[in-house]
């Protein structure tokens, strides 16, 4: 069986799925690091990748496309006044992940996603 492409399910619907990532987005560009698991921070990389470079762009649509994924607009303009301008010479990968093992009661692979 083939590798689908696009996004993992997380085993969660699909508005749950998009709630979620919403969150965990905002939460780590308002905090610099979150801890989830693993393929949590895959997903949750993409997207804040994506909002980080519409923050580098800095016009007004790509700050009405930025707030109306981010869920805090405290965090919005957090993202277009202060993280944004430490990445313009950077092209991507604005994250990093640092995978801290097992979670006790399950096992899942457990990791930090922060800011780079």
């Amino acid at each position: 069986m083939s590798k689908s492409r696009g996004h993992r399910k997380l085993g969660r619907p699909t508005d749950q799925r998009n709630a979620m990532l919403r969150s965990m987005t905002t939460s780590l560009l308002e905090h610099g690091r979150i801890k989830t698991t693993v393929p949590r921070a895959k997903e949750v990389r993409r997207t804040t990748e994506k909002m980080i470079t519409l923050g580098k762009k800095g016009d007004l649509a790509a700050r009405r496309r930025a707030a109306a994924y981010i869920t805090d607009p405290s965090v919005v303009k957090q993202l277009f006044d202060e993280i944004a301008p430490n990445y313009e010479d950077r092209q991507g990968g604005y994250t990093r992940i640092i995978k801290i093992g097992p979670r006790v009661g399950d096992a899942a692979e457990m990791a930090y996603i922060e800011l780079v």
